[in-house]
């Protein structure tokens, strides 16, 4: 991305932040007072991300640091791949049929009994556009607008039953 283009994400994120602060004030919940504070922790994380790679552009052209190159390449790439987590994070190993909640423990998906041995690894669902409220076309225009993914999902915990 050039820097017009960064500064123009930049003035995008600090829109949307303040859009949001507006919309908190109609928070009638604790979960709707905590998906506010999450998106606007993610904004100015990714508002820092832009910084971040703005001031290395500026290094680079300063010719101030030798290594800046090769952070801003590290810096795009992250922010390439940023999402704003609102709700629930899920991490899922393949290889180990692990999965974790919210950056805890890891979690064992097999279960055995006598029928054999069974795979059950819990699901994201997705918040509807009732339960985000107010949220939901801000968090479709963020998405829209930046390219930054927003996720609003809830863990579920339904395991299936023994056969």
């Amino acid at each position: 991305m050039t820097s017009d283009q960064n500064l123009a994400l930049y003035t995008k994120l600090s829109g949307f932040r303040l859009v949001v602060l507006a919309n908190r004030f109609g928070c009638d919940t604790d979960v709707s007072r905590k998906l506010h504070k999450r998106l606007l922790e993610g904004l100015e994380a990714a508002a820092g991300r832009i910084r971040t790679i703005m001031a290395l552009e500026r290094s680079i052209l300063a010719g101030d640091d030798d290594h800046a190159a090769y952070r801003l390449e590290g810096e795009i790439e992250i922010l390439g791949r940023f999402t704003i987590i609102l709700l629930e994070e899920l991490d899922i190993d393949f290889d180990t049929h692990e999965y974790r909640i919210n950056g805890g423990d890891w979690s064992s998906a097999l279960t055995a009994d006598y029928t054999g041995v069974d795979i059950d690894y819990p699901e994201l669902i997705a918040l509807t556009d009732d339960e985000l409220g107010s949220l939901a076309p801000v968090i479709k225009d963020i998405t829209c607008e930046t390219g930054i993914a927003v996720s609003a999902s809830r863990v579920s915990n339904i395991r299936c039953s023994g056969s």
